[in-house]
């Protein structure tokens, strides 16, 4: 509801055109954010926040990958070192305790495909605003659980905490995160979105004693290495290609769609005994 409202508000009279116009790459883009949020949840309650949030560090190393095979963009010999870094910690993740096994791991990982493809598919389609999308994926979410939902067992307080969830975090967090992306090039927005990578499992060891397990830690600063190397390097040649074209300020590239926390949960978790 809160996405719908802020697409109302900043549409007005072009709310329903821009949903009629995201064609099969908006609806593609929903389907994968969907699985994303969905499988992000399902993550958190079977492994620790840092093996979660590490994992979807990964996820734009694995959409240039993508990118490389579904649409033969071009991958330079910095990425490929970065990807080849990447793979070095999530596979130091899996193998230590916190993974959260077969359930967990699978659904990290798929949470990680699953928003590659629509970072992918973003990236393809740029003249088309994804925005009505993510607001459609979090519909499609409500749709397919609901069957399994127990809105009666919610308290109180939980109920509290749902709403400035899907407010606070889904509503408002997308609204800024649609406002910086305009104006701020594609690399500098990677390198802040690390923030939620380094400060998520800190504030889960503040709030739930969540402490993660070395390998997690050390597996996890591999990964945010593997990003910084690609995204510096990357940030870098466009400012300086950007500077050769025009002499100015580059322009900002086209916005990745939110990550799954942004559009399912906090860095935080309520795990059902």
């Amino acid at each position: 509801m809160a996405l719908a409202a802020f697409v109302a508000v900043k549409e007005r009279s072009r709310t329903i055109t821009v949903f009629r116009s995201m064609g099969v790459a908006g609806l593609g883009v929903a389907v994968c954010t969907a699985f994303a949020s969905g499988l992000f949840i399902v993550a958190l309650n079977h492994a620790t926040v840092a093996n979660v949030l590490f994992m979807q560090a990964v996820s734009p190393i694995a959409a240039a990958l993508l990118a490389w095979i579904a649409l033969g963009e071009s991958v330079t010999a910095r990425a490929g070192v970065a990807m080849a870094v990447a793979v070095v910690g999530v596979g130091l993740m899996v193998g230590g305790p916190g993974s959260g096994g077969l359930l967990g791991v699978g659904a990290a990982a798929g949470m990680t495909l699953s928003y590659s493809v629509a970072i992918v598919i973003t990236r393809h389609r740029r003249d088309i605003s994804m925005t009505p999308a993510i607001c459609l994926s979090q519909l499609l979410l409500v749709l397919v659980v609901a069957p399994l939902a127990a809105p009666a067992s919610i308290g109180q307080h939980d109920l509290v905490f749902l709403v400035l969830l899907g407010v606070g975090q889904m509503g408002l967090g997308l609204v800024l995160f649609a406002m910086g992306a305009r104006l701020i090039v594609a690399s500098e927005i990677a390198l802040i979105t690390l923030l939620e990578v380094v400060l998520g499992p800190f504030w889960a060891w503040v709030a739930v004693s969540e402490k993660p397990a070395l390998t997690t830690v050390v597996g996890g600063a591999v990964v945010v290495a593997a990003v910084l190397l690609q995204t510096t390097g990357t940030g870098l040649s466009r400012t300086r290609a950007s500077a050769r074209r025009r002499g100015s300020r580059p322009t900002p590239a086209a916005s990745p769609p939110p990550s799954p926390s942004d559009t399912a949960s906090g860095a935080t978790r309520h795990r059902r005994e």
